[in-house]
């Protein structure tokens, strides 16, 4: 009887070292994607700062933004994807980067396969005085969709898991036509990639207004990236359609875009932006005290499951819609 008293401790000690073993890992996991309000707010405080007056390309400003940048990839590990972190070109008589790092995939196989995550970081300038202030520091357009690419790499780059190839990629002169996404997607087409899809942020510094989702995805026809995003994420409804996207014509307004026109892959852009949730649209009142931080990290977790999905599945589930 004795005996068996014992085995049953034995046996009972056990499961709870197996229970807890498993409580552990999936801690671990949890907490390897969980975001930093306070990270988020400081470098969104930064990137809208007037010390960077507005972000313009071929400015002052925007060189101190794409500095910021780097530095961020090198204290991520995230490598430079040209010879350095910049990729320059020319708009007129301004010169432009875009800052492009990337995490070399883990698969022999996949590796070779490309996903790239982008957002522009560069804003108009100046805008219309209010009360002395002409300086538009774009904190909601862009430099949320940049906060959160950071956050992106950074915490893919933690994992170190991606089978496929990630460019991190933020643009300069989207502003004034998507000209730094467009010179970029032509030199990685001419280049010869093999790009499976592209994800773009915009505009994610402010929650949506009575919605079932959390962002919605501009061309959300073109592609199937909503459908099995929101699979790849546990069930949860991340991702949504808003009818003023296609009102508005956002996919071929946001730096998604060139990228489709090159590869003919599903290049969609998140936002959270649904032309009621938020008043300063390059507006010179667009700053960080207006967005909420705390929204950003969570969407920015709830980005992160779907993401490494799409890097590690063995089959290119993402399609487009014929």
């Amino acid at each position: 009887m004795r005996k068996n008293k014992i085995t049953l401790r034995f046996s009972a000690l056990l499961i709870m070292l197996f229970l807890f073993q498993i409580s552990t890992a999936q801690s671990s996991k949890t907490n390897s994607n969980k975001v930093s309000v306070e990270e988020v707010q400081k470098d969104l405080n930064y990137l809208s700062s007037d010390e960077l007056a507005g972000r313009e390309t071929g400015s002052e400003g925007i060189e101190k933004a794409a500095k910021y940048i780097e530095e961020h990839f090198k204290e991520a590990g995230i490598s430079p994807y040209f010879d350095t972190y910049r990729d320059d070109f020319q708009v007129n008589d301004r010169k432009g980067y875009n800052v492009v790092g990337l995490l070399e995939g883990t698969d022999e196989n996949l590796k070779d396969e490309y996903i790239l995550l982008g957002a522009h970081y560069d804003h108009i300038g100046n805008g219309k005085a209010v009360d002395g202030d002409n300086i538009a520091n774009g904190a909601n357009d862009n430099a949320a969709g940049t906060v959160g690419v950071l956050q992106l790499a950074k915490h893919l780059a933690i994992s170190n898991d991606n089978k496929r190839s990630i460019i991190i990629a933020l643009f300069s002169g989207e502003e004034m036509g998507l000209k730094g996404s467009e010179h970029l997607a032509e030199r990685l087409k001419e280049e010869g990639i093999d790009l499976y899809a592209m994800i773009n942020l915009e505009m994610i510094g402010v929650p949506m207004k009575a919605k079932d989702y959390k962002a919605y995805i501009t061309g959300f026809d073109r592609s199937n990236l909503a459908e099995k995003f929101n699979e790849y994420s546990g069930g949860d409804k991340v991702l949504g359609f808003l009818p003023q996207a296609g009102q508005m014509n956002l996919f071929k307004r946001s730096d998604n875009y060139p990228f489709y026109k090159e590869f003919n892959v599903p290049a969609q852009t998140i936002s959270t932006f649904d032309f009621s949730n938020y008043p300063y649209y390059h507006h010179v009142d667009d700053e960080a005290e207006f967005l909420d931080a705390e929204h950003m990290a969570d969407l920015i977790e709830d980005l992160i499951p779907g993401i490494q999905k799409i890097a590690n599945t063995a089959d290119r589930e993402i399609k487009m819609n014929l």
